[in-house]
């Protein structure tokens, strides 16, 4: 166990140093990969377009919440809200 350990956090930390070097200017990185592995392809596409991650999306990340916060946005998208009422309701800086 303590060596598949260590051979993620190594695996990791060279992966930074690849994904840092490979990041355009402002956006991208270790962030820009956080937001598409955690959160999927539109949030990371999103991020490295200059918007910011949701804090809807980051509350994904604890067990029990984020199955609320999931089912709520399941809601949220069977009532047709789109991106647009989210950028009107939410702000710009994140839709």
């Amino acid at each position: 166990m303590k060596r598949a350990l260590a051979m993620l956090m190594t695996g990791v930390l060279l992966g930074t140093a690849t994904i840092t070097s490979a990041a355009p200017e402002g956006r991208g990185g270790l962030m820009g990969f956080i937001a598409g592995c955690c959160f999927g392809v539109r949030s990371g596409g999103a991020y490295n377009a200059g918007k910011e991650i949701h804090w809807r999306e980051w509350v994904r990340l604890v067990p029990i919440a984020g199955l609320v916060f999931a089912i709520w946005d399941g809601i949220d998208g069977a009532n047709g809200m789109e991106t647009s009422d989210y950028a009107k309701k939410y702000g710009s800086i994140f839709y």
